[in-house]
Protein backbone atom coordinates (compact mmCIF):
# COMPACT_ATOMS: atom_id res chain seq x y z
CA UNK A 1 0.00 0.00 0.00
CA UNK A 2 1.55 3.47 -0.88
CA UNK A 3 1.54 6.14 1.54
CA UNK A 4 0.90 9.57 0.88
CA UNK A 5 3.88 11.87 1.50
CA UNK A 6 2.90 15.00 3.40
CA UNK A 7 2.03 17.75 0.69
CA UNK A 8 4.91 19.68 2.08
CA UNK A 9 7.75 16.45 0.83
CA UNK A 10 5.85 16.31 -2.11
CA UNK A 11 8.11 17.04 -5.45
CA UNK A 12 6.25 19.86 -7.41
CA UNK A 13 6.45 19.24 -11.47
CA UNK A 14 5.18 22.49 -13.48
CA UNK A 15 3.47 21.62 -16.60
CA UNK A 16 2.81 23.28 -19.71
CA UNK A 17 0.28 22.32 -22.42
CA UNK A 18 0.91 23.13 -26.55
CA UNK A 19 -0.38 22.08 -29.98
CA UNK A 20 -2.42 23.18 -32.44
CA UNK A 21 -6.33 24.46 -31.84
CA UNK A 22 -8.50 21.41 -31.21
CA UNK A 23 -6.27 19.11 -30.48
CA UNK A 24 -7.54 18.60 -27.44
CA UNK A 25 -5.50 20.18 -24.74
CA UNK A 26 -8.20 21.65 -22.73
CA UNK A 27 -10.35 18.14 -22.88
CA UNK A 28 -6.98 16.27 -21.53
CA UNK A 29 -6.37 18.55 -18.40
CA UNK A 30 -10.02 17.70 -17.69
CA UNK A 31 -10.01 14.41 -18.14
CA UNK A 32 -6.72 14.35 -16.02
CA UNK A 33 -8.67 16.24 -13.29
CA UNK A 34 -11.38 14.11 -13.32
CA UNK A 35 -9.78 10.44 -13.53
CA UNK A 36 -7.77 11.17 -10.88
CA UNK A 37 -10.60 12.68 -8.35
CA UNK A 38 -9.53 16.31 -8.37
CA UNK A 39 -12.78 17.88 -9.01
CA UNK A 40 -15.58 18.77 -6.87
CA UNK A 41 -19.47 17.52 -6.83
CA UNK A 42 -20.79 21.32 -7.59
CA UNK A 43 -18.22 21.35 -10.14
CA UNK A 44 -18.76 18.40 -12.32
CA UNK A 45 -22.74 19.33 -11.51
CA UNK A 46 -22.09 22.80 -13.17
CA UNK A 47 -20.30 20.88 -16.14
CA UNK A 48 -22.42 18.76 -16.71
CA UNK A 49 -25.21 21.66 -16.65
CA UNK A 50 -23.40 23.64 -19.20
CA UNK A 51 -22.93 20.57 -21.57
CA UNK A 52 -26.60 20.52 -21.95
CA UNK A 53 -27.31 23.74 -22.39
CA UNK A 54 -24.59 23.18 -25.58
CA UNK A 55 -26.76 20.84 -26.51
CA UNK A 56 -23.85 18.10 -26.00
CA UNK A 57 -24.81 14.48 -25.06
CA UNK A 58 -21.56 14.10 -23.58
CA UNK A 59 -19.88 15.46 -20.05
CA UNK A 60 -17.43 18.26 -21.69
CA UNK A 61 -14.65 17.96 -19.41
CA UNK A 62 -12.77 20.80 -21.35
CA UNK A 63 -15.05 23.49 -19.62
CA UNK A 64 -13.56 22.60 -16.21
CA UNK A 65 -10.03 24.84 -17.94
CA UNK A 66 -11.99 26.78 -20.40
CA UNK A 67 -12.76 29.49 -17.66
CA UNK A 68 -13.33 32.59 -19.99
CA UNK A 69 -16.62 32.97 -21.11
CA UNK A 70 -14.78 34.00 -24.91
CA UNK A 71 -13.36 30.25 -24.31
CA UNK A 72 -16.65 28.96 -23.90
CA UNK A 73 -18.71 30.14 -26.65
CA UNK A 74 -16.00 29.90 -29.41
CA UNK A 75 -14.53 26.58 -27.90
CA UNK A 76 -10.95 27.37 -28.29
CA UNK A 77 -9.08 28.64 -25.12
CA UNK A 78 -7.26 31.89 -24.99
CA UNK A 79 -5.89 32.48 -21.69
CA UNK A 80 -3.53 30.88 -20.08
CA UNK A 81 -5.12 28.66 -17.34
CA UNK A 82 -3.71 27.07 -14.36
CA UNK A 83 -4.49 23.97 -12.61
CA UNK A 84 -3.29 22.78 -9.13
CA UNK A 85 -3.73 19.29 -8.13
CA UNK A 86 -1.78 16.43 -6.44
CA UNK A 87 -1.30 12.65 -6.23
CA UNK A 88 0.32 10.26 -3.59
CA UNK A 89 3.78 10.92 -5.84
CA UNK A 90 3.98 14.14 -6.49
CA UNK A 91 2.22 17.71 -6.86
CA UNK A 92 1.20 19.50 -9.74
CA UNK A 93 0.57 22.88 -11.68
CA UNK A 94 -0.45 22.89 -14.96
CA UNK A 95 -0.93 25.76 -17.75
CA UNK A 96 -3.47 25.38 -20.52
CA UNK A 97 -1.95 27.18 -22.84
CA UNK A 98 -3.96 28.61 -26.09
CA UNK A 99 -3.18 26.62 -29.54
CA UNK A 100 -4.30 29.26 -32.50
CA UNK A 101 -1.41 31.33 -33.45
CA UNK A 102 -3.14 34.61 -32.68
CA UNK A 103 -2.36 33.53 -28.96
CA UNK A 104 1.27 32.10 -29.02
CA UNK A 105 3.06 35.20 -26.67
CA UNK A 106 0.36 33.60 -24.19
CA UNK A 107 1.70 29.95 -24.84
CA UNK A 108 5.22 31.63 -23.85
CA UNK A 109 3.91 32.49 -20.61
CA UNK A 110 2.63 29.31 -19.47
CA UNK A 111 5.94 27.92 -20.65
CA UNK A 112 8.14 30.20 -19.36
CA UNK A 113 8.36 28.15 -16.24
CA UNK A 114 7.59 24.80 -17.29
CA UNK A 115 9.62 21.54 -16.61
CA UNK A 116 8.00 19.08 -19.01
CA UNK A 117 5.34 20.45 -22.25
CA UNK A 118 2.65 18.07 -23.13
CA UNK A 119 2.64 18.52 -27.11
CA UNK A 120 -0.73 17.35 -28.14
CA UNK A 121 -1.46 16.00 -31.64
CA UNK A 122 -4.96 15.13 -33.58
CA UNK A 123 -3.85 11.33 -35.18
CA UNK A 124 -6.15 12.43 -37.88
CA UNK A 125 -3.82 15.35 -38.99
CA UNK A 126 -0.35 14.64 -37.39
CA UNK A 127 2.30 17.25 -36.74
CA UNK A 128 1.30 21.02 -37.91
CA UNK A 129 2.99 23.73 -38.41
CA UNK A 130 2.08 25.21 -34.60
CA UNK A 131 3.43 21.56 -33.16
CA UNK A 132 6.41 22.45 -34.20
CA UNK A 133 6.11 26.18 -33.11
CA UNK A 134 5.46 24.92 -29.75
CA UNK A 135 8.45 22.58 -29.69
CA UNK A 136 10.77 25.26 -31.06
CA UNK A 137 9.41 27.70 -28.16
CA UNK A 138 9.26 25.34 -25.26
CA UNK A 139 13.00 24.23 -26.41
CA UNK A 140 13.84 28.22 -26.86
CA UNK A 141 12.69 28.04 -23.24
CA UNK A 142 14.77 25.40 -21.54
CA UNK A 143 12.03 22.79 -21.02
CA UNK A 144 13.99 19.46 -21.02
CA UNK A 145 11.32 17.00 -21.53
CA UNK A 146 8.42 16.54 -24.14
CA UNK A 147 6.16 14.17 -23.72
CA UNK A 148 3.85 13.35 -26.92
CA UNK A 149 -0.02 12.95 -26.74
CA UNK A 150 -1.21 11.57 -30.11
CA UNK A 151 -4.77 12.30 -28.82
CA UNK A 152 -8.27 11.18 -30.82
CA UNK A 153 -6.43 8.00 -31.29
CA UNK A 154 -10.58 6.98 -30.98
CA UNK A 155 -11.65 8.71 -34.02
CA UNK A 156 -8.60 6.52 -36.11
CA UNK A 157 -9.87 3.40 -34.78
CA UNK A 158 -6.59 2.93 -32.49
CA UNK A 159 -4.62 1.98 -35.40
CA UNK A 160 -0.95 1.89 -34.28
CA UNK A 161 0.28 2.32 -37.28
CA UNK A 162 -0.71 6.09 -37.51
CA UNK A 163 0.76 6.53 -34.09
CA UNK A 164 3.57 5.14 -34.84
CA UNK A 165 3.84 7.15 -37.99
CA UNK A 166 3.37 10.72 -35.99
CA UNK A 167 6.18 9.62 -33.24
CA UNK A 168 8.64 8.91 -35.86
CA UNK A 169 8.10 12.22 -37.65
CA UNK A 170 8.04 14.25 -34.52
CA UNK A 171 11.30 12.55 -33.20
CA UNK A 172 13.20 13.35 -36.61
CA UNK A 173 12.08 17.16 -35.87
CA UNK A 174 13.33 16.59 -32.00
CA UNK A 175 16.42 15.75 -33.17
CA UNK A 176 17.12 19.29 -34.74
CA UNK A 177 16.03 20.85 -31.09
CA UNK A 178 19.22 19.47 -29.19
CA UNK A 179 19.16 17.18 -26.14
CA UNK A 180 15.50 15.95 -25.03
CA UNK A 181 13.82 13.81 -23.19
CA UNK A 182 10.81 12.68 -25.41
CA UNK A 183 8.16 10.19 -24.40
CA UNK A 184 5.14 9.75 -26.46
CA UNK A 185 2.01 7.73 -25.57
CA UNK A 186 -1.38 7.22 -27.59
CA UNK A 187 -4.96 8.78 -26.34
CA UNK A 188 -8.18 9.81 -26.27
CA UNK A 189 -8.98 12.33 -23.73
CA UNK A 190 -12.47 12.25 -24.59
CA UNK A 191 -12.89 8.54 -23.81
CA UNK A 192 -9.71 8.52 -21.02
CA UNK A 193 -7.95 5.68 -22.51
CA UNK A 194 -4.41 5.63 -21.76
CA UNK A 195 -4.77 9.38 -19.96
CA UNK A 196 -4.77 8.32 -15.79
CA UNK A 197 -5.33 4.37 -16.53
CA UNK A 198 -4.38 1.82 -19.56
CA UNK A 199 -6.41 1.61 -22.15
CA UNK A 200 -7.63 -2.37 -22.98
CA UNK A 201 -8.69 -1.00 -26.65
CA UNK A 202 -4.74 -0.34 -27.34
CA UNK A 203 -2.93 -2.89 -26.22
CA UNK A 204 -0.37 -3.30 -28.59
CA UNK A 205 0.84 0.01 -26.88
CA UNK A 206 2.90 -1.47 -23.77
CA UNK A 207 4.15 1.95 -22.27
CA UNK A 208 2.39 3.45 -19.04
CA UNK A 209 -0.46 5.85 -19.57
CA UNK A 210 0.32 9.43 -19.11
CA UNK A 211 -0.13 10.38 -15.57
CA UNK A 212 1.96 7.67 -14.58
CA UNK A 213 4.59 9.27 -17.14
CA UNK A 214 4.03 12.64 -15.44
CA UNK A 215 4.42 10.89 -11.71
CA UNK A 216 7.76 9.26 -12.56
CA UNK A 217 9.46 11.40 -15.36
CA UNK A 218 12.98 12.75 -13.71
CA UNK A 219 13.69 16.27 -13.26
CA UNK A 220 16.91 17.63 -14.51
CA UNK A 221 16.22 20.48 -12.31
CA UNK A 222 17.60 23.90 -14.12
CA UNK A 223 17.71 25.71 -10.74
CA UNK A 224 21.41 27.45 -11.01
CA UNK A 225 23.06 26.28 -7.43
CA UNK A 226 26.33 27.73 -7.72
CA UNK A 227 26.20 31.45 -8.71
CA UNK A 228 24.44 33.69 -6.17
CA UNK A 229 21.72 35.80 -7.45
CA UNK A 230 19.29 38.10 -5.54
CA UNK A 231 17.57 40.60 -7.55
CA UNK A 232 16.36 43.34 -4.73
CA UNK A 233 13.07 44.15 -5.65
CA UNK A 234 12.36 46.45 -2.90
CA UNK A 235 13.96 48.37 0.53
CA UNK A 236 12.23 47.81 3.49
CA UNK A 237 12.93 50.84 6.08
CA UNK A 238 10.02 51.19 8.55
CA UNK A 239 9.92 54.17 9.92
CA UNK A 240 8.46 53.49 13.49
CA UNK A 241 10.13 53.68 16.93
CA UNK A 242 12.59 50.63 17.59
CA UNK A 243 12.96 49.88 13.70
CA UNK A 244 14.70 53.61 13.03
CA UNK A 245 18.12 51.20 11.91
CA UNK A 246 16.12 48.38 10.25
CA UNK A 247 17.35 48.21 6.49
CA UNK A 248 15.72 44.81 4.58
CA UNK A 249 16.36 44.12 1.03
CA UNK A 250 13.23 42.12 -0.37
CA UNK A 251 13.23 39.50 -3.32
CA UNK A 252 12.99 36.32 -5.10
CA UNK A 253 16.50 34.49 -5.07
CA UNK A 254 17.35 34.06 -8.72
CA UNK A 255 20.40 31.58 -8.42
CA UNK A 256 22.75 30.07 -5.32
CA UNK A 257 22.30 28.89 -1.68
CA UNK A 258 22.25 32.10 0.52
CA UNK A 259 23.73 31.84 4.13
CA UNK A 260 24.15 34.19 7.02
CA UNK A 261 27.67 35.08 7.22
CA UNK A 262 28.13 34.83 3.51
CA UNK A 263 30.47 37.44 1.57
CA UNK A 264 28.19 39.19 -1.10
CA UNK A 265 29.17 42.10 -3.57
CA UNK A 266 26.14 44.52 -4.19
CA UNK A 267 25.72 45.53 -8.23
CA UNK A 268 26.04 48.17 -9.65
CA UNK A 269 27.99 49.62 -7.21
CA UNK A 270 30.62 46.71 -6.79
CA UNK A 271 30.79 46.86 -2.88
CA UNK A 272 31.13 43.95 -0.70
CA UNK A 273 29.40 42.88 2.42
CA UNK A 274 27.95 39.87 4.58
CA UNK A 275 24.62 39.16 5.02
CA UNK A 276 23.74 39.79 8.21
CA UNK A 277 20.34 37.47 8.54
CA UNK A 278 17.65 35.96 6.03
CA UNK A 279 14.57 36.78 7.04
CA UNK A 280 10.34 36.02 6.30
CA UNK A 281 7.38 36.23 7.58
CA UNK A 282 7.93 32.93 9.69
CA UNK A 283 11.21 34.00 11.42
CA UNK A 284 15.21 34.15 9.84
CA UNK A 285 16.40 31.30 8.24
CA UNK A 286 19.49 29.78 7.76
CA UNK A 287 19.94 29.17 3.96
CA UNK A 288 17.67 30.83 1.02
CA UNK A 289 17.44 29.27 -2.36
CA UNK A 290 15.58 29.67 -5.58
CA UNK A 291 12.68 30.62 -5.71
CA UNK A 292 12.67 31.30 -2.48
CA UNK A 293 11.11 35.26 -1.65
CA UNK A 294 13.04 36.50 1.75
CA UNK A 295 14.33 40.28 3.00
CA UNK A 296 18.67 39.97 3.29
CA UNK A 297 20.02 41.97 5.97
CA UNK A 298 23.76 42.92 5.37
CA UNK A 299 26.47 43.88 8.01
CA UNK A 300 27.11 47.44 5.90
CA UNK A 301 24.65 49.86 5.15
CA UNK A 302 25.12 50.02 1.39
CA UNK A 303 23.56 51.75 -1.09
CA UNK A 304 21.21 49.16 -2.72
CA UNK A 305 17.96 49.81 -4.02
CA UNK A 306 15.02 48.19 -6.60
CA UNK A 307 17.44 47.01 -9.44
CA UNK A 308 20.36 46.37 -7.59
CA UNK A 309 21.51 42.81 -7.94
CA UNK A 310 23.17 41.20 -4.79
CA UNK A 311 25.41 38.30 -6.12
CA UNK A 312 28.41 35.98 -4.86
CA UNK A 313 31.50 37.82 -5.60
CA UNK A 314 33.29 35.00 -7.27
CA UNK A 315 31.20 34.48 -9.66
CA UNK A 316 29.29 37.50 -10.66
CA UNK A 317 27.16 37.85 -13.87
CA UNK A 318 27.93 40.26 -16.70
CA UNK A 319 27.07 43.48 -16.16
CA UNK A 320 26.11 44.34 -20.05
CA UNK A 321 25.11 47.33 -21.78
CA UNK A 322 25.09 44.80 -25.33
CA UNK A 323 23.31 41.99 -25.35
CA UNK A 324 22.83 39.29 -28.68
CA UNK A 325 19.70 37.22 -28.03
CA UNK A 326 16.50 35.38 -29.18
CA UNK A 327 13.31 37.41 -28.86
CA UNK A 328 9.87 36.40 -29.68
CA UNK A 329 7.90 39.24 -30.98
CA UNK A 330 4.26 39.56 -29.53
CA UNK A 331 3.37 42.61 -30.61
CA UNK A 332 0.33 43.22 -33.09
CA UNK A 333 0.27 46.41 -33.65
CA UNK A 334 3.76 47.36 -34.10
CA UNK A 335 7.17 45.53 -35.06
CA UNK A 336 10.91 45.33 -33.97
CA UNK A 337 13.11 47.35 -36.62
CA UNK A 338 16.90 48.03 -36.55
CA UNK A 339 17.82 51.59 -34.15
CA UNK A 340 14.34 51.39 -32.75
CA UNK A 341 14.29 52.53 -29.12
CA UNK A 342 12.30 50.73 -26.52
CA UNK A 343 12.08 49.60 -22.82
CA UNK A 344 13.79 46.63 -21.88
CA UNK A 345 12.82 45.00 -18.34
CA UNK A 346 15.82 42.69 -16.87
CA UNK A 347 14.73 41.28 -13.37
CA UNK A 348 13.85 43.99 -11.14
CA UNK A 349 15.82 46.73 -13.04
CA UNK A 350 14.09 48.31 -16.37
CA UNK A 351 15.84 51.26 -18.41
CA UNK A 352 15.82 51.61 -22.17
CA UNK A 353 17.48 49.64 -25.43
CA UNK A 354 18.36 50.49 -28.84
CA UNK A 355 17.85 48.04 -31.27
CA UNK A 356 21.37 47.58 -33.04
CA UNK A 357 20.39 44.82 -35.32
CA UNK A 358 17.83 41.97 -36.38
CA UNK A 359 20.66 38.94 -37.15
CA UNK A 360 18.02 36.96 -38.72
CA UNK A 361 14.53 35.14 -38.45
CA UNK A 362 13.55 31.43 -37.48
CA UNK A 363 11.67 29.71 -40.03
CA UNK A 364 10.09 26.98 -37.10
CA UNK A 365 9.49 23.99 -39.75
CA UNK A 366 13.06 23.67 -40.76
CA UNK A 367 15.11 25.80 -38.10
CA UNK A 368 16.81 27.85 -40.90
CA UNK A 369 18.06 31.23 -40.26
CA UNK A 370 16.51 34.08 -42.82
CA UNK A 371 19.44 36.49 -42.73
CA UNK A 372 18.03 39.22 -44.75
CA UNK A 373 15.07 39.86 -42.82
CA UNK A 374 15.02 43.60 -41.18
CA UNK A 375 11.93 43.24 -38.54
CA UNK A 376 10.44 41.14 -36.44
CA UNK A 377 6.58 40.73 -36.54
CA UNK A 378 3.48 39.14 -34.55
CA UNK A 379 4.93 35.74 -33.25
CA UNK A 380 8.21 36.56 -35.36
CA UNK A 381 11.07 34.54 -33.43
CA UNK A 382 15.07 36.42 -34.34
CA UNK A 383 18.25 37.15 -33.50
CA UNK A 384 18.28 40.71 -32.07
CA UNK A 385 21.91 42.73 -31.20
CA UNK A 386 20.63 45.59 -28.71
CA UNK A 387 22.50 47.92 -26.28
CA UNK A 388 21.02 49.56 -23.32
CA UNK A 389 21.37 52.70 -21.51
CA UNK A 390 21.89 51.35 -18.40
CA UNK A 391 24.39 48.48 -17.87
CA UNK A 392 21.91 44.96 -16.79
CA UNK A 393 23.08 42.31 -14.72
CA UNK A 394 22.48 39.11 -17.03
CA UNK A 395 24.26 35.34 -17.62
CA UNK A 396 23.15 33.38 -20.47
CA UNK A 397 19.91 31.71 -20.69
CA UNK A 398 21.34 28.39 -20.54
CA UNK A 399 22.42 29.07 -17.35
CA UNK A 400 19.96 30.93 -15.54
CA UNK A 401 16.48 31.12 -16.47
CA UNK A 402 15.78 34.30 -14.34
CA UNK A 403 18.92 36.28 -15.32
CA UNK A 404 18.97 34.84 -18.64
CA UNK A 405 15.50 36.65 -19.71
CA UNK A 406 13.62 39.77 -20.00
CA UNK A 407 10.95 41.49 -21.88
CA UNK A 408 10.33 44.57 -24.25
CA UNK A 409 8.32 47.03 -23.61
CA UNK A 410 6.47 50.13 -24.82
CA UNK A 411 7.37 53.08 -22.69
CA UNK A 412 4.24 55.01 -23.21
CA UNK A 413 1.84 51.91 -21.89
CA UNK A 414 4.10 49.19 -20.17
CA UNK A 415 2.68 47.10 -22.65
CA UNK A 416 4.74 43.97 -23.20
CA UNK A 417 5.89 43.70 -26.51
CA UNK A 418 8.65 40.89 -27.06
CA UNK A 419 10.14 38.58 -24.51
CA UNK A 420 13.82 38.00 -24.96
CA UNK A 421 16.49 35.15 -23.99
CA UNK A 422 20.26 35.52 -23.89
CA UNK A 423 22.38 34.11 -25.69
CA UNK A 424 25.69 36.39 -24.98
CA UNK A 425 25.99 39.62 -22.99
CA UNK A 426 29.11 42.11 -23.41
CA UNK A 427 30.57 44.64 -20.68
Amino acid sequence: MTTKAPQSEMELLRLTTAGSVDDGKSTLIGRLLYDSKQTFEDQMAAIERSSRERGEDFVNLALLTDGLRAEREQGITIDVAYRYFATPRRKFILADTPGHVQYTRNMVTGASTADVALLLVDARHGILEQTRRHAFLSSLLGIGCFVLCVNKMDLVDFQQTTFEAIRSEFAEFAELLGDRDVRSVPISALHGDNVVDASARMPWYAGPPLLEILETVQLSTDRNLADVRFPVQYVIRPLRDGFQDYRGYAGSVAAGVLHPGDEVTVLPSGLRSRIAAIETPDGSLAAAYPPMAVTLRLDDDLDVSRGSMICGGETPPIAARSLEATVCWMSETASLQPTQRIGIKHTTRTTRAIVEDIAFTLDVNTLAQDQVANALTLNDIGGVRLRTLEPLFVDPYERNRTTGSFILIDEATSNTLGAGMVVSAHA
